[in-house]
């Protein structure tokens, strides 16, 4: 689950994190109010009113602008709330800017990136830090892997704080910036580790010509499967900011990602659904979306799959690719009648079931009456999903 800047700041401070003051506005006026509480309780001769939406590079797309004047704030409020963003991370279509966080200007001597997250290839988490602050971090690692230090950290112990030295020595740091620099790294651990977060990303990490070491810029994703133990963090959820479809699904604790293809995947199992997809770009065909109903898929949950991939338009075939493990086949077949009697299967539908009751769901959909395409193994299965495509 993702959150939006002004959210992951104030997590952060509860852990000791620095931060620069801020604060969230939903309206013009508020930003204006906003504007006039930071000059007042400041010496910086600008706030800054940034654009709050869940994607990165909101300064080069106009997003992120300074103000000298609660009046001059206003104005800048009144342009972004309620347009649409387009950076290289919400694609074309971009984002609507519905709040904004003002926040007190900085006297920056220099920017830095820190981040934490998994590194899956060790399974260990993993602490980056580069010198080269603002940018995108992919970028660094291919282009200068000089100037990016990864540090793994042992599960057992934790961040060390030789760890949190040696990231601070890289960046150059001395003195009172080096010192604060240790203490920041080390409490942006410990919130990471607190919170179950997937990544604690701080871009740009600044630090002042007064010495102080501040996340100017802060992205807190949290691990999905971890927020039992922090329930209060749903009410931070923004589904605005999330694909509509992707927000259904997740009602019906279906595991759905939208994509640009038109032949909508049905599966149990993310491996399993991996390798459909695979196989259908493979034969010709290009994938609509993942969706993993789980290994319990109950006839509800297949019709409310069915549901969720005709609501993309461009969608013009469905493939059901079923293992009958922990669900048994006929479940799943009895699904695919009930949804086609509910809601109307005028696509065709390619069902390959393989696995536990297998023979009696392939009766119960021969003996339906519905239009179905048996499939007869996964090539066959992505085969007639063309060929599908091609007779529509």
């Amino acid at each position: 689950m993702n959150i939006h800047e002004y959210q992951g700041k104030d997590i952060l401070k509860k852990f000791g994190v620095s931060v620069p003051r801020g604060i969230v506005a939903f309206s013009p006026d508020e930003a204006k109010q906003a504007a006039q509480q930071l000059f007042e309780e400041q010496s910086s001769p600008v706030v800054v009113v940034k654009a709050q939406i869940h994607a990165g590079g909101r300064g080069k797309a106009g997003g992120v602008k300074l103000a000298k004047s609660p009046d001059e704030a206003l104005e800048i409020a009144r342009q972004l709330l309620g347009a649409t963003l387009v950076t290289h991370q919400t694609g074309p279509e971009g984002k609507q800017v519905s709040r904004l966080l003002v926040e007190e200007g900085m006297n920056i001597d220099r920017e830095f990136y820190v981040g934490i997250t998994l590194d899956r290839s060790t399974s260990r988490n993993v602490l980056m830090v580069s010198t080269e602050g603002g940018m995108e971090i992919e970028k660094v690692a291919e282009e200068t892997p000089d100037k990016l230090l990864k540090i793994q950290v042992d599960p057992l112990y934790g961040l060390q704080g030789f760890q949190a030295r040696e990231a601070a020595f890289f960046l150059g740091l001395e003195g009172e910036q080096f010192r604060n620099a240790v203490s920041f790294i080390s409490a942006l651990y410990r919130a990471y580790m607190t919170i179950d977060a997937s990544l604690a990303e701080i871009n740009p990490l600044v630090v002042t010509k007064e010495g102080r070491v501040l996340a100017l810029d802060a992205k807190i994703n949290f691990d999905g499967n971890a927020l039992f133990r922090h329930k209060d963090f749903l009410e931070l959820r923004d589904t605005n900011e999330e694909d509509p479809f992707e927000v259904e699904a997740s009602k019906s604790n279906l595991n759905y990602v939208r994509l640009d293809g038109n032949v909508g995947c049905m599966v149990n199992g993310a491996g399993l659904a991996m390798a459909t997809m695979d196989m259908i770009q493979l034969a010709g065909g290009r994938p609509a979306n993942f969706l993993d109903v789980g290994g319990g898929a109950s006839p509800e949950t297949v019709e409310e799959g069915f549901k969720i991939i005709l609501s993309d338009k461009n969608v013009r075939a469905i493939l059901v690719n079923i293992f009958g493990g922990i669900v048994r086949c006929d479940r799943v077949a009895g699904g695919i009648i009930q949804a086609a009697q509910k809601i109307g299967l005028n696509l065709p539908v390619i069902v390959r079931l393989e696995g536990t009751n297998a023979e009696i769901a392939q009766k119960m959909l021969d003996e339906s009456g519905l239009n179905l395409i048996a499939a007869n193994g996964l090539h066959d299965a992505a085969a007639k999903v063309n060929q599908a495509l091609a007779a529509g």
